[in-house]
Formats: C-alpha cells, sequence, structure tokens
C-alpha cells in the first residue's frame, strides 16, 4: 500500500473537490481518495499497479491540475509572481479604462489613441489589450466551460458567459469599423471584458491567502510542542529528537521547559501552563501520577514523565485533525446568483440560439440573425449579476474593517445575520485572560500602593504567574520596587524575604497556620473566594498587613455586548476549560444562562457540532489555542485579536480591537449586506428581462425594435444601477 499528497490546482468550491474525490475513488487502484479543499491538496492510497504519472493523469481527467508531491515548503514565489502579475494588469485596467471612458469625464485623450480621429486604431488596440485579458483569465474561462459542459453552471460560467458576449459583440462591431462603419466605433464594450476578468482573479488571490493562513494555523500548531527532548537513561541524561521518543521512556522537564510528548508524571512536583488546552490562566499543580500534555509550560518544579502518547496520538496532533477536518466539510454557502445562473444561464443560451434559426428560417439575412443573436446574449448578458454579491460585499468588508472588524471570508458576510447561537470562551475572551489585582483588603497603615510595593518586590523574584499580577500594577501605576534579602520559596504556600528590618510573607491562607497567626479574616476571604479570586495574604514581622484579591478580569464590554444579544434573540452559551465554579461566577457576571465547563478542545467541537446538526446557525468566539477546532468548526468562527496566531488563522473574524460589540455590528452590517445583495439581484435582471422581448423582435410589428448598441446601453445600465445600490452601503453607521 503506498501513500501520496499531491497538491491540486483548479478547486474553487466544495462541489470541485467532492467531484474529484469521488472520481478518485472510482478508479481501479486507488483504495481511497480523500481531497481538502482547504488546503488544496489530494491524500491518495493505492497499490502497486498504479504510478504517482496515473494519479496526476486521474485528477487531469476530472478537470484539474496536480502541481505535484506536497513537500511542505512554502510557494513563496508562486505567491510573489501573483501579486505582480495583479499589480501589473492593475495598471494595464486603469490605461484601458481610460482610452476607453476618459472622453466621459472630459480626460485629454492620448494621441493616436484618439477614438474619433483613428477609430482602427483605438478599435485594434482595445481588442488586444483585453485579448490579453482573456488570457491571464484563462483559467475563469476554462471552469466556467468546464462546468457548463458537466451541466452544473456556476458563478465562473456566469462570468465566462458575460465576458464572451461582450467580446463577440465588440469584435463585431471592430470588424465593422475596420470596413469602414467607423460610427459603430461607440459600440464597443472590451474595457468590460477586463474589468471582469481582473476583479473576478482579485477575488480568487484573497481566497487563496486565506486558505494559506489555514495551512499556517495547522503548521503553528504542530511547533507548540518541542523538537527535542531530554531521556532520562539509568542516572545519565540525554538530549534527543521528539522523532526518536518511544512509549515508556522516561523524559525530565526543568523549570521553563515545554513538555514534549503526552505522558504521567512519575516523580516530583510542578505547575503546568496548560492554558492552550484548557483556557484556564492559573497554572495547574502536578504531582506524580497526573496526566501532562505535550506543549504545556514547566513553570516552577523539576519532574520525570514517562511518555504515552507520541506522534498522530498525541493531544497536538488531535487538534490538527480536527481543523483540517472542520476545514474541509464546512458547508460552503450556496451563492444566489448560482442559484439563479443555473437556470438562467442555459436559458437565455437557448433563446439566443432559436432566435438565430427562427431568424434564418423566416427568409431573414445571416447579418440579421446574427444582429439578434448577439443582441439576446448581450441583453441577457448577466454581467451586473455578477456584480451584484461581489461588488456588496467588498464594500462592506471595507466599512468592517474600519470598524475594526476583519472578515476573510464573503461567505460570512451572507450568513452572519442568520446567527441564532454564539458560544463564548471565557478566558481571553470573556475575559481578558491576565491575571490583574482586582481587590485590595488593607489593614495596615500603609497606602494600598506602600502595600503592593511591599509584595511585588518579593513576588519580583517568583516564577509564579500571581506575580504577573503584581508586576502589570506595578507598571501601571510606575511604582518602584525595594530591594529584598534572604528570598525563600515556601513549597505549595508562598514566599518569604526581608526588605530592609521588615520580614515579609507573601502567600495562601496556608501562612496564617504556619505563622500561628488567627485568621480574622475569614468574611473577606470568603468573599474572595465566592467572587472567584486567587487569594494572596500580606505578612510583615507575623502581621497581617493585608489581603489582596487577584483574578482574570470580566472585559469592559462584555456585560453590555451580552445584553444587547440578548435583545436581539440571541441564545449564548459559556464554553470552558476551566472549572465548573470560576465559569458560574463569570457567566453571572456578564449575563450568560447557559454554562459547559470542565471541556477539552476534542469536547468544545463534539458540542459545536450537536447543535449545528439541531438546526442553529452557530457562532464560536475564542482566542486561544484550544479554541481552535471550534473556531473552525463552528459556522462563523470569531478570533480575538489579542489571541494566539494559531486562533487566528482557525477563525472566519478578527476583532482587531478586542471589542466585543462588533460581533454586533457583524451582524447588523450582514443583514444590511443581504437586503443589498437582493436589491443588486433584482436590478440586475430588470432591465435585462424587460428587453429581452424586443431584442428578440417580437415588438417589431410596433416598430419597436432593438439592435446591440441599446442592448449594450440597457446592460451598462443594469451594472451602474448595481454599482450605485451597493455603494449605498457606505452610509450603514
Amino acid at each position: 500500500m503506498n501513500t501520496i499528497i499531491l497538491k491540486i490546482e483548479g478547486m474553487s468550491c466544495s462541489a470541485c473537490s467532492l467531484s474529484l474525490e469521488k472520481y478518485l475513488n472510482k478508479q481501479a487502484g486507488i483504495c481511497q481518495a480523500n481531497v481538502n479543499l482547504v488546503l488544496a491538496q489530494a491524500y491518495i492510497e493505492y497499490n502497486d499497479t498504479l504510478s504517482i504519472k496515473d494519479l496526476e493523469e486521474f485528477i487531469k481527467e476530472a478537470g484539474f491540475k496536480s502541481l505535484g508531491v506536497y513537500d511542505g515548503k512554502e510557494e513563496q514565489q508562486n505567491k510573489k509572481i501573483e501579486s505582480i502579475k495583479l499589480t501589473i494588469f492593475g495598471i494595464l485596467l486603469v490605461f484601458i479604462l481610460y482610452i476607453s471612458m476618459g472622453h466621459m469625464l472630459n480626460l485629454p485623450p492620448i494621441f493616436f489613441l484618439n477614438m474619433a480621429k483613428y477609430p482602427i486604431t483605438y478599435t485594434i488596440c482595445l481588442f488586444i489589450l483585453t485579448t490579453i485579458f482573456l488570457i491571464y483569465g484563462l483559467n475563469i474561462i476554462k471552469s466556467g466551460i468546464k462546468n457548463l459542459l458537466h451541466k452544473s453552471p456556476n458563478m465562473d460560467t456566469l462570468v465566462t458567459i458575460g465576458v464572451f458576449s461582450s467580446y463577440l459583440y465588440s469584435i463585431f462591431h471592430m470588424i465593422l469599423i475596420i470596413l469602414g462603419n467607423t460610427k459603430y466605433v461607440n459600440h464597443l464594450y472590451f474595457e468590460s471584458c477586463a474589468t471582469i476578468i481582473y476583479f473576478i482573479s482579485v477575488g480568487r488571490y484573497i481566497d487563496s491567502r486565506s486558505k494559506e493562513k489555514t495551512k499556517e494555523a495547522i503548521k503553528e500548531l504542530v511547533q507548540i510542542t518541542p523538537s527535542t527532548a531530554f531521556l532520562k537513561i539509568k542516572n545519565n541524561i540525554k538530549e534527543v529528537s521528539i522523532d526518536s521518543i518511544k512509549t515508556n521512556d522516561i523524559l525530565i522537564a526543568k523549570p521553563g521547559m515545554k513538555i514534549a510528548v503526552d505522558g504521567k508524571i512519575v516523580e516530583g512536583t510542578t505547575h503546568l501552563d496548560e492554558s492552550f488546552i484548557t483556557g484556564e490562566a492559573i497554572p495547574i499543580k502536578k504531582t506524580v501520577n497526573d496526566k501532562v500534555v505535550a506543549g504545556s509550560i514547566n513553570q516552577d518544579g523539576y519532574i520525570e514523565y514517562k511518555a504515552e502518547k507520541i506522534g498522530k496520538n498525541s493531544t497536538i496532533s488531535e487538534i490538527v485533525r480536527l481543523v483540517v477536518e472542520a476545514t474541509n466539510t464546512k458547508a460552503p454557502i450556496a451563492k444566489i446568483a448560482d442559484k439563479v445562473c443555473e437556470y438562467f444561464v442555459p436559458s437565455i443560451m437557448i433563446i439566443a440560439v432559436i432566435t438565430f434559426i427562427s431568424y434564418l428560417i423566416l427568409g431573414f439575412s445571416f447579418k440579421d440573425a446574427l444582429v439578434s443573436f448577439i443582441t439576446v446574449l448581450v441583453v441577457a448578458c448577466p454581467c451586473a449579476l455578477g456584480l451584484a454579491t461581489p461588488l456588496a460585499i467588498v464594500i462592506s468588508e471595507g466599512i468592517c474593517a474600519k470598524k475594526g472588524i476583519l472578515v476573510k471570508s464573503s461567505e460570512i458576510l451572507e450568513k452572519a445575520h442568520t446567527v441564532d447561537t454564539i458560544i463564548f470562551d471565557k478566558t481571553g475572551t470573556i475575559t481578558y485572560g491576565n491575571l490583574k489585582i482586582s481587590k485590595i483588603f488593607n489593614y495596615s497603615n500603609y497606602q494600598d500602593q506602600e502595600l503592593i510595593t511591599l509584595a511585588a518586590s518579593v513576588e519580583k523574584k517568583s516564577s509564579h504567574p500571581i506575580s504577573n499580577a503584581f508586576n502589570l500594577y506595578v507598571a501601571d501605576h510606575k511604582l518602584k520596587l525595594k530591594d529584598t534579602q534572604d528570598f525563600k520559596n515556601i513549597e505549595g504556600i508562598g514566599l518569604k524575604a526581608k526588605i530592609d528590618n521588615l520580614t515579609i510573607y507573601i502567600g495562601n491562607n496556608k501562612l496564617l497556620t504556619k505563622l500561628n497567626i488567627r485568621n480574622s479574616y475569614q468574611q473577606d476571604e470568603d468573599y474572595l473566594t465566592k467572587t472567584g479570586h486567587s487569594i494572596v495574604y500580606v505578612i510583615g514581622n507575623k502581621k497581617v498587613l493585608g489581603l489582596i484579591g487577584v483574578k482574570d478580569v470580566i472585559r469592559n464590554n462584555a456585560y453590555t455586548t451580552i445584553l444587547k444579544l440578548k435583545t436581539m434573540g440571541i441564545n449564548m452559551i459559556l464554553l470552558t476549560g476551566d472549572n465548573r465554579e470560576t465559569a458560574h461566577i463569570i457567566a453571572n457576571s456578564v449575563g450568560i444562562n447557559e454554562v459547559i465547563a470542565n471541556v477539552l478542545p476534542q469536547e468544545k467541537t463534539k458540542i459545536i457540532k450537536e447543535l449545528m446538526a439541531k438546526g442553529n446557525t452557530t457562532m464560536m468566539v475564542g482566542d486561544g489555542i484550544n479554541d481552535a477546532p471550534s473556531l473552525a468548526t463552528a459556522d462563523i468562527g470569531v478570533g480575538i485579536n489579542s489571541g494566539t496566531d494559531i486562533a487566528l488563522n482557525s477563525a472566519d473574524v478578527i476583532l482587531l480591537h478586542d471589542n466585543l460589540e462588533k460581533i454586533i455590528d457583524l451582524i447588523y452590517i450582514s443583514k444590511k449586506t443581504i437586503t443589498n445583495i437582493k436589491q443588486n439581484l433584482f436590478w440586475a435582471f430588470f432591465y435585462n428581462i424587460c428587453m429581452i422581448p424586443i431584442s428578440i423582435g417580437f415588438l417589431k410589428p410596433f416598430n419597436i425594435s432593438m439592435n446591440p448598441m441599446l442592448a449594450s446601453i440597457a446592460m451598462t445600465i443594469s451594472s451602474l444601477t448595481v454599482a450605485f445600490n451597493a455603494l449605498r452601503l457606505k452610509k450603514i453607521k
């Protein structure tokens, strides 16, 4: 049995990847084939009767192209070439629009391309430049023709028909101009072909970059685990490659090191930062027989652990699998234009052909039949339909960007307004994800800032995450720390140090027992515990100076956002890997009624799938590595900009300013965009449908007829109407 991953070119929708997958699985010699649209890859298992050349031939037969074996290397050169092409053709398009439409704006004409003085030179120049654009967009045209032949016309078919209608119409009049009928110089429509091809290419380029982000997310997930580990062999310690580790090997982890593989502690005690898996901001205490996860960070202790899950069985590999699976199976939103053109495009082609044949049967000349044929195609040419959706989307995406909402896919703007269930992660999403000092009970004669200065001076020498809360407070208030002597870490309890003549203790309530101090502060301690705080006592010379509450602070606008979403009838769920008690405290603080806690990344994904199976349109909002699979699985994934790169790359939307209220803006803009698109689709057809009977010749008995020039005017008006209507979106507040 052989396996291979081939890079695939030419897939633009899930129908493409599905058709290729089905075709490959039908071929003799192929045991299994899985095609991933987002990664543009085909994973194939095949027997020895086939070669790689055979596989590539199958792919070609299915209408796609193999770019060779996937080797994991970045294709930066291809990206650079495509970017250069877009720049060059962008400049070329501006030149075409200048020479063809500059006179409408009273711009000075280029001397030898003056349409009035040199009509033939002007026409041939436009023809050559437009033909270059058609060659540039050959992949779009091929796709359009292929889907037409497969009886499944899509947006590419729509564009191809529109472009060729205009192109043939313009070539027909170019011939007349060359033959001396220069009055037809105003009947050319070459520039529309170039414009449509260019903007479709720009959209494809943006889409490909979005797919690259997903690839980057998966690569970054893999890089979470270290490339080497320290292996213990008897009494010797040896640094080895991660690939050489075997099950039951004993590995060590010193403070600051990452856990190399999933395993179980066999010696030592420490605190591990597993926030990338659980979302929990505070490191978890681990001791003998506790499980450890690859990629987690050892905070403060020395441990030895036995390797249990390595390679594809590890937790990280499972997260990678979930992300890839989600990107491959997420159903795309069916475009309204695609549904319409499925019937409209074939109907117009049939009508045009029937018109041509009917004219010949009725005794009209070939020229009259051809003019009527082209008139029908031009008047019904769905160029405006091609603009209806993307133009509104582009404008709306621009509005979103100005509001700090980065939308990666046009499908998101089409679907956001249908969301009925929003799932929030806790740490880093509803909260800031950083421990902060949020409550101070001062029992001393010191000012609050003086008390914090004493505590922070001791905490500065600690590697415990709680010390970060003191560091942040010191930085925010620009405090000057004091020198300390005789620093000591009291295992499981706290810290001790001398400042001047004062012996300072920092730690939990076990300090009181250790120092034989009566706890007169139980009421304050209970309050902090119930409100989700970590407890930090400050003791000077065995006298309690203060009690400090440290916790992950709720975002300023979280409560108002939840309240507004409730008024919109949206159901909200807090989904977190944190403990149930803390999760309920946070949920109650912001007004979320449903809480699901103590869940792993795999369980988060399963819950979202269950919600989707019930018919809910889901939005997942998160920031951590543990949220990546869920962000990719949900109908819409929203990432917080301060979160990890992996989460952001897996998300469909990024909130650039970490403002949760922007979710409301996204839903509102989506609603307005869909309304605008429907209006555009109406105007895209209004003129064309009205003019089709005239273009066929039904009204000739009443001396009402149409030629391609009038047809092109109707098409132009339709396109302009759509453009101006889409521009109304800029008024969204």
